[in-house]
């Protein structure tokens, strides 16, 4: 009897348990079926990013207008369009048409106009008030300006003159001093020779004092020609009589309002008065011509 040789028996084609078969893969598949997982990125470095990113934005963004202002470009771009803006309006009826103003007495018309450097028809948005102003109070009458548009098409000037008050003799000449004490700058002063004359340092700067003092008394104020200012101190008047007042350096409005009382109660100073000297606060000294003295001294003389 033929005896069979027996054949390795094979291994089973199905497994017996799922886990069995992972485990006996071969390892490189197994790897290959492996989820790869990338590790999460710090929130701190994510929003350092972020930050670093905002500010080179931030650079980027301040450089650009950095150069941009320095070239001049900005400037530039905005003369340019206001300028476009500006000549668009005159079109739009916003041109100087009329130049209304107030106040006005010893300014001449035409040097008014010179100092304006405005045109009729030119675009009333590129007036500069502010610098109109300034040529205004160059003027030698115009103590102070002030300029406003008033749209569409009016300019408006209202001005404060200087008020001559006196004439101040300083280096052998004289010049016109205001209210206020200042000195007017104006070449011609042959229309103001009426005025009383005052003379001294620093005699403008107390013109207004006495001036103020005058017009306690106005009918005796107004026959004052002349003012001396005493060393810095008080002051001497000159009537139009030619009789001098020497008021005192304290109570000087007092002895003014006293002396014009005597004058219109014994009529002092309608005498041949040369001095009346009011210095001393209890008493009245006057002193006569020469003649009028005599006069008074003959008839003791011929007894």
């Amino acid at each position: 009897m033929r005896r069979l040789k027996q054949q390795p028996a094979k291994a089973a084609s199905h497994p017996t348990q799922p886990g069995k078969r992972r485990a006996a893969a071969s390892p490189r598949r197994a790897q290959s079926r492996t989820t790869i997982r990338r590790r999460p990125t710090p929130w701190w470095r994510m929003a350092l990013t972020r930050y670093c990113a905002g500010l080179a934005a931030v650079g980027l963004v301040c450089g650009g207008i950095g150069w941009a202002w320095q070239s001049g470009w900005i400037a530039q771009t905005s003369a340019t369009a206001v300028a476009g803006v500006v000549a668009a309006s005159a079109d739009a009826g916003l041109a100087v048409r009329q130049v209304l103003v107030e106040g006005r007495e010893e300014t001449a018309s035409e040097d008014l106009m010179a100092a304006l450097q405005v045109s009729r028809g030119e675009p009333i948005l590129a007036l500069a008030p502010a610098e109109i102003k300034a040529r205004l109070e160059a003027l030698p009458w115009i103590r102070s300006a002030t300029v406003e548009r008033r749209l569409p098409d009016i300019l408006y000037l209202k001005l404060e003159e200087f008020e001559p008050m006196a004439l101040w003799q300083r280096s052998q000449e004289l010049v016109l001093v205001s209210h206020s004490g200042e000195v007017i700058p104006v070449p011609k002063i042959a229309a103001f020779g009426n005025l009383p004359v005052i003379v001294g340092d620093g005699a403008p700067a107390h013109a207004p004092g006495l001036f103020e003092m005058l017009a306690l008394e106005p009918d005796l104020g107004r026959r004052v020609v002349a003012a001396v200012r005493v060393s810095g101190r008080r002051w001497n008047l000159r009537l139009d009589s030619g009789t001098d007042i020497e008021l005192p350096e304290t109570g000087a409005a007092a002895a003014w309002q006293r002396l014009a009382r005597l004058d219109r109660e014994h009529g002092v100073l309608a005498r041949d008065v040369m001095t009346v000297d009011l210095r001393l606060p209890d008493r009245l000294v006057v002193r006569l011509s020469p003649e009028t003295a005599a006069r008074y001294r003959a008839p003791a003389n011929n007894t």
